[in-house]
């Protein structure tokens, strides 16, 4: 019924496997990344025309590490996520450096990018499997991305 794919990658000795088609169908582009038990969803959504007067490219990535991919439940006083940690507001910025300039020149149209650790086995970080699979998604969108 649905078109799932999937590719099988042999990275630094271990198999990686980008899959699409299975989670978030209604994204424009999305990439569900495993590298070892570390499990990687890269989601991007892109308006379909640009707002009128922007005279910039407004791209929002925002990398989210929730507490029960690595088993944790937050206990005590906070019992919920809260704002983005230090280390999520940084991979946020680690995924948006390199991919910025790989957009077409002239491209205005708002895009959003959400990265969530989906499994973290607190071996493999999931950093540099973000990007990968944020670059992914990014080139199944249709979005103008030279990635």
């Amino acid at each position: 019924m649905f078109n799932h794919h999937k590719v099988e990658i042999e990275w630094g000795g271990r198999p990686l496997i980008l899959e699409t088609g299975k989670i978030a169908r209604q994204a424009d582009g999305a990439v569900l990344a495993t590298y070892g038990e570390t499990v990687v969803l890269a989601t991007v959504v892109s308006m379909k025309e640009p707002k009128p007067g922007l005279d910039f490219f407004p791209l929002t990535v925002n990398y989210q590490e929730k507490t029960y991919a690595a088993g944790k439940i937050p206990g005590g006083y906070f019992k919920r996520e809260g704002r983005p940690s230090e280390k999520e507001t940084l991979v946020s910025r680690l995924i948006d450096r390199p991919i910025r300039p790989l957009f077409a020149d002239g491209y205005k149209n708002d895009t959003q990018i959400v990265v969530t650790v989906v499994q973290h086995d607190l071996e493999n970080d999931p950093d540099i499997l973000s990007i990968v699979a944020t670059s992914a998604a990014l080139t199944l969108s249709g979005v103008p991305f030279m990635g």
